[in-house]
């Protein structure tokens, strides 16, 4: 019993200590470290983080999507499966003036969380407002 609850105070601990975290500008700064755990927080929590300006490194891409006729772009990093990367982890991102960046590019982004509906339904994303690539990249891959 006493197993039980050591085991739980220190996940709460760490629960805690992944929370997002905001620098003096009022910037949330997603972290290498705890990306899934920011990322996910931000993601189910939503509504609290709206009009919040967030800041995070990743993977550039943009899709092209039948179902709303326009490029979609993402910036992100690959989650682990058992063999490999399973799947990927970030947010669709509006680029408002700033040109598409070649596929795969390591980029820094900052925007502003937004929610919006269109012919997918509402979901949120970043309005960003800042597009930097960046020369050396980070860890593409985060782990829990």
């Amino acid at each position: 019993m006493k197993k039980i609850w050591i085991t739980a105070l220190i996940l709460t601990a760490i629960l805690i200590l992944a929370g997002c975290t905001a620098d003096s500008d009022g910037i949330i700064e997603i972290q290498d470290r705890f990306f899934i755990n920011q990322v996910n927080n931000i993601t189910l929590n939503h509504n609290q983080y709206l009009g919040r300006t967030i800041r995070y490194e990743g993977i550039f891409r943009s899709s092209f999507s039948m179902i709303t006729n326009e490029d979609i772009h993402i910036v992100y990093r690959y989650v682990p499966g058992c063999c490999g990367p399973e799947g990927i982890i970030g947010f669709i991102v509006d680029l408002g003036d700033f040109a598409p960046l070649a596929t795969d590019a390591w980029v820094e982004v900052v925007g502003v969380l937004e929610e919006i509906e269109d012919s997918l339904g509402t979901r949120i994303q970043l309005s960003l407002t800042t597009l930097t690539e960046l020369d050396e990249r980070g860890d593409e891959m985060v782990h829990p």
